[in-house]
């Protein structure tokens, strides 16, 4: 251990530590969660593409020379290649601001730069803690979504070739848990397939919008603390650094106070999730028995469903869907209720936001493989009891409506019970 102070006095570190002082005290002040920065490695490598961006737009500015723009350039790459990740101890719920997400990637970079480059006056040079933050949140975003948005086009297609497998076979519909008319067994998986295109499209509209970032705004989106050379060259050169199309926000000030960009995006991943939990739970219902329930579907057995009752199989996919979509629920509404947390000038809750939206979309994304691959693409379905339902009585009078008329059929069920209208129409359609 080595021993380091600042003006709030003497701390150790261990003799390994590529960071300093000011996250260490963040470490001490702040942790509270057990989810450290070091679990989010796609934030990480955002964090260091912004330095990047930051170092070479500073060095065209000429506010740092070119030996400390190529040292800091040489620390980020190792970072963006995700080397050090045990370099970042800090909780990543912190309060703050994300002050402490700021200050450990500053000193990591500072670190490997050399003794030449110092984490505030050349690796923050020109930036804020909440330019920064705030950008690399959202590249991260992007990033993370990619794997969500190719889950969902393969389980969309998955549904559809489902529905098409089972559109011969005939079932029942139900309504308010009733019995209705006579559907395909194909049509479950058909709307879910359409449904999950559709938010699909919204998650994507949402994605495109977070990247327009605010890097070159400093605290507040005033700008001030950056040259007018500084702020037009680096979001160009971020775009090229990361990769991405990333645009400014049009107004640096709104970018501060309202992040309701993020709050749109994981309203749309809660929505998503939620399309997910519906077709898990008819599916969980309509697989349920095998002797007393419905038992129109067959779901894979992947694993021993009890320890109590020998050979019963449990919906585990379907209930690991469901309680998935708990957990986004609970995050997105933290989520929606940070937007409000921005005090007139600046929003200290944005990289909360943002983790938390991370946390979704990676889980979403998860479950939508275990999802489509464990479960919906090997789903069978019990022909002979769909045909059992979709010639039981309701679907009979249904049709029969549709020859004789609703106060006809009705006028029978008052006087006969479905039974004896199925036999007595039965008799007068052989006598013609």
């Amino acid at each position: 251990m080595r021993k380091v102070e600042d003006i709030f006095g003497i701390l150790e570190l261990p003799d390994n530590a590529l960071y300093g002082v000011q996250t260490a005290r963040t470490v001490v002040n702040m942790s509270f969660s057990g989810h450290s920065l070091s679990q989010y490695p796609v934030y990480i490598r955002s964090l260091a593409a912004v330095k990047k961006a930051a170092a070479l737009a500073n060095a065209k500015a000429g506010v740092i020379d070119e030996f400390v723009c190529d040292s800091i350039i040489t620390a980020c790459d190792e970072l963006i290649a995700g080397k050090y990740l045990e370099q970042f101890p800090v909780d990543a719920f912190h309060g703050g601001g994300s002050i402490g997400i700021n200050m450990n990637i500053n000193e990591v970079v500072a670190t490997l730069a050399g003794d030449h480059v110092h984490p505030t006056e050349h690796v923050n040079a020109s930036q804020s803690t909440a330019d920064v933050c705030h950008s690399a949140i959202r590249i991260a975003l992007i990033e993370t979504a990619k794997s969500l948005e190719q889950g969902l086009l393969r389980i969309i297609r998955t549904l559809e070739l489902k529905a098409d497998e089972l559109e011969l076979v005939p079932t029942i519909a139900r309504t308010c848990w009733q019995d209705g008319m006579r559907v395909s067994a194909g049509v479950v998986f058909r709307a879910a397939a359409s449904a999950l295109n559709r938010r699909m499209e919204h998650v994507v509209q949402a994605v495109h919008s977070i990247h327009r970032i605010n890097l070159g705004g400093t605290v507040i989106g005033s700008g001030v603390g950056a040259s007018r050379e500084y702020r037009e060259a680096v979001i160009p050169i971020l775009t090229e650094v990361a990769g991405l199309p990333l645009q400014l926000r049009p107004d640096l000030f709104d970018a501060a106070q309202y992040p309701d960009d993020l709050g749109r995006l994981s309203s749309e991943v809660r929505l998503t999730s939620a399309v997910l939990v519906k077709l898990a739970k008819d599916l969980r219902l309509l697989a349920s028995g095998p002797e007393a329930g419905l038992s129109e579907l067959v779901l894979p057995a992947v694993q021993a469903g009890s320890s109590f009752f020998p050979g019963k199989v449990n919906p585990v996919i379907p209930e690991t869907v469901i309680q998935c979509g708990l957990l986004i629920n609970g995050n997105d509404y933290t989520i929606q209720a940070a937007v409000e947390l921005g005090e007139v000038h600046l929003n200290l809750a944005d990289g909360l936001m943002g983790t938390l939206l991370m946390d979704n979309l990676q889980m979403l994304t998860r479950t939508v493989d275990h999802f489509e691959s464990r479960c919906l693409s090997g789903i069978t379905v019990n022909e002979d009891i769909c045909r059992q339902y979709a010639d039981s009585s309701i679907p009979f009078i249904v049709d029969l409506k549709e020859t004789y008329g609703y106060e006809q059929v009705s006028l029978w069920l008052k006087q006969w019970g479905p039974e004896q209208i199925r036999e007595k129409i039965g008799r007068s359609e052989k006598h013609e």
